[in-house]
């Protein structure tokens, strides 16, 4: 099986009666890729920058599908659609939205097998690794770009590969793997942090400028690093809630 990684030779390239099943595309730019008579039957798309902007579109059979998908998703995750909000009690409606999902699932795990947060299912995070990932969404979006804390990172979060392959300093992360109990606990004073920033804020606090930790050159605003947040918590729930199902599907439960 040919393996391409880090690669840009097949930009432009042309597929003819080609045979693609079982294929992967793993942190690929498939923007622009278009597709005709195609069998994409059991294909498997994930795009968390589909409505990036409200400006991405997703064309099926000359149907943008996106807006489509985005209904969906609002429909099943009660909340999600406020992720965006752009005033203070609106800010808050949504992270208390969110808080109350996640103890709903952090319920469900619970009455799991023993094990089931440390499963991976087709190579992505286990449960307790995406909450140690979302302790980092939080450390570099709150305690860094909005708190200016010199050094924001708890050592249990979980950095993702562009993190690593992007040359930042890894020394602050722990390289053993954390009880699960800790993991919550730290998890939780950082929900709880949140919660706490968006008691008191105000509309004007809301409209100061952020330094942008991954582009500098791209200054954000408290509200919009909020929202990368909101965003993260939203997204990793979903994969969290996708995988979980997998594995129950898997032990026949």
């Amino acid at each position: 099986m040919a393996t391409f990684t880090g690669s840009d030779e097949l930009r432009g390239a042309e597929f003819i009666d080609a045979d693609l099943r079982g294929a992967r595309f793993v942190r690929a730019n498939l923007t622009g890729v278009v597709m005709r008579g195609v069998d994409v039957a059991g294909a498997d798309i994930d795009s968390p920058w589909l409505l990036e902007g409200g400006e991405s579109s997703l064309q099926v059979n000359g149907v943008d599908v996106a807006p489509l998908v985005e209904a969906e998703l609002n429909r099943r995750f009660p909340g999600r659609a406020d992720r965006r909000a752009g005033d203070p009690e609106g800010l808050r409606a949504a992270w208390a939205a969110l808080e109350r999902t996640w103890a709903a699932t952090l319920e469900r795990v619970a009455a799991m097998p023993e094990g089931t947060v440390d499963v991976s299912v087709d190579g992505e995070w286990s449960f307790a690794q995406t909450l140690r990932h979302l302790v980092m969404a939080t450390d570099v979006w709150l305690r860094g770009a909005i708190l200016e804390v010199e050094q924001p990172y708890h050592p249990i979060g979980q950095p993702n590969a562009d993190y690593a392959t992007d040359g930042y300093d890894l020394s602050v992360f722990s390289t053993g793997a954390p009880s699960y109990d800790e993991v919550l606990e730290v998890r939780a004073g950082r929900v709880a942090m949140v919660r706490d920033f968006l008691a008191a804020v105000t509309s004007e606090q809301l409209a100061v400028t952020r330094r942008n930790p991954w582009a500098p050159d791209h200054p954000e605003t408290t509200r919009s690093c909020l929202h990368v947040i909101l965003e993260e918590e939203w997204e990793h729930h979903r994969y969290a809630v996708r995988d979980l199902d997998a594995i129950e599907a898997g032990s026949g439960a």
